[in-house]
């Protein structure tokens, strides 16, 4: 399930791995909430690590304080984020590994530019109406 890719993911990005059940919760909401993008991207892990389950192959560990990543759960992150590459596996085909975008959400917006429109009043345009 690409939720279980989400909470590695969020565990991996905090400082000692580790969120309480609360904090763990708003940020998944975010990341799922966020768009096609992210639900792409997780899909596209998840189908690198079949039948993934984070509790029984212990990626992840709960305790009253919340859900840790265990050095495991960062190796198959790292494992599932950045496959081996053709010149890693000899047997390998040799077709181009298809690139996953980078998104960036510290990216600036580009620039809406808000230009003046030429208006007219509504009598203007009553006055310049035939007469019905």
């Amino acid at each position: 399930m690409s939720f279980q890719i989400t909470v590695l993911k969020v565990l991996a990005g905090h400082p000692g791995g580790e969120l309480s059940v609360d904090d763990l919760k708003r940020a998944v909401a975010i990341l799922i909430c966020s768009g096609p993008d992210w639900t792409d991207r997780t899909k596209r892990l998840l189908a690198r690590a079949p039948g993934l389950d984070i509790f029984s192959l212990s990626l992840v560990t709960r305790d009253a304080h919340g859900w840790q990543i265990t050095e495991a759960g960062r190796a198959l992150l790292a494992s599932i984020e950045n496959p081996p590459t053709a010149s890693d596996e000899p047997e390998a085909p040799k077709t181009a590994p298809a690139e996953c975008p980078v998104y960036s959400t510290s990216a600036p917006l580009p620039m809406q530019i808000v230009g003046r429109r030429q208006r007219t009043s509504r009598r203007r345009r009553r006055a310049g109406r035939p007469a019905a």
